[in-house]
């Protein structure tokens, strides 16, 4: 092959990782990442190429008689879940198939979507209340659970986003979001603003409870992806151990405090 082969090919596999580094750090499951890289490869005409994804990494490789040598690795790091992009992303390797798109225009639409903005962080805040305090309704919640679970997940929402996605590791995070919540659930229950402190702290930690990572790791380790899954399991349930450490120390030190367990 020439150059401009060489050149073509290597733009092509470096789009396709690109199309998986996008739908891996967005929470896609492993084989949804590898059947978008060999697709969009198979429908410019690539057939050697080879890929092995982990839950935060890419290796790709390309070379055979008719193609040329090329090889990657791309670590992925660990972002926020956002499962519209991996729709576009899923959507866009169909396209390519379809309409035969030019490796210029995909390039523009896998910017579009990795650079398009999300929610606006007051409208995040005023969901994540909302959607908390729902579930605590499910849970046996009353009205006025419902109206301290709102300002408890926003509250925790702001925090998320101001100070702990920021600036603390997820270990660090996940504890003091998990005490804050459980702290303003304690206020709210004694002060008498809210009457069923088990609906109110449900509200609140469901928000913070790993259950895209969770999901994933079960799909991945069904489709064999014994490592990936693996690793995916162990971060959920890291997140799990650290949502409780936070629970159960603001709820002891309260104890030790008042002389007197809560009595919920």
């Amino acid at each position: 092959m020439d150059m401009m082969d060489t050149m073509d090919t290597q733009e092509i596999l470096l789009l396709a990782m690109k199309a998986g580094q996008i739908q891996l750090e967005n929470g896609a499951e492993i084989f949804r990442v590898e059947d978008t890289i060999m697709h969009i490869c198979h429908s410019y005409g690539l057939h050697s190429v080879d890929t092995f994804v982990l839950s935060n990494g890419i290796f790709l490789s390309c070379g055979d008689e008719e193609e040329p040598m090329f090889a990657k690795v791309l670590q992925i790091p660990v972002n926020n879940t956002n499962l519209s992009r991996v729709a576009e992303v899923n959507q866009l390797s169909r396209r390519i198939e379809e309409e035969g798109l030019s490796l210029d225009e995909v390039k523009r639409e896998l910017h579009r979507i990795e650079t398009a903005p999300g929610f606006p962080p007051s409208i995040q805040i005023l969901v994540a209340g909302i959607s908390g305090a729902c579930f605590g309704l499910m849970f046996g919640g009353n009205t006025r659970d419902f109206l301290c679970s709102i300002l408890i997940g926003s509250l925790y929402q702001s925090y998320a986003l101001y100070l702990g996605n920021p600036h603390f590791s997820r270990i660090v995070r996940n504890i003091l979001g998990s005490a804050l919540i459980t702290f303003l659930c304690i206020l709210c229950y004694r002060f008498g603003f809210g009457e069923n402190f088990d609906a109110m702290i449900i509200g609140g930690i469901i928000l913070m409870v790993p259950g895209v990572a969770f999901t994933n790791a079960i799909r991945d380790m069904a489709d064999s992806d014994y490592i990936a899954g693996s690793v995916r399991m162990l971060d959920a349930m890291l997140g799990f151990f650290c949502i409780a450490m936070g629970v159960g120390f603001v709820i002891a030190l309260y104890g030790i405090l008042t002389g007197s367990p809560l009595i919920l």
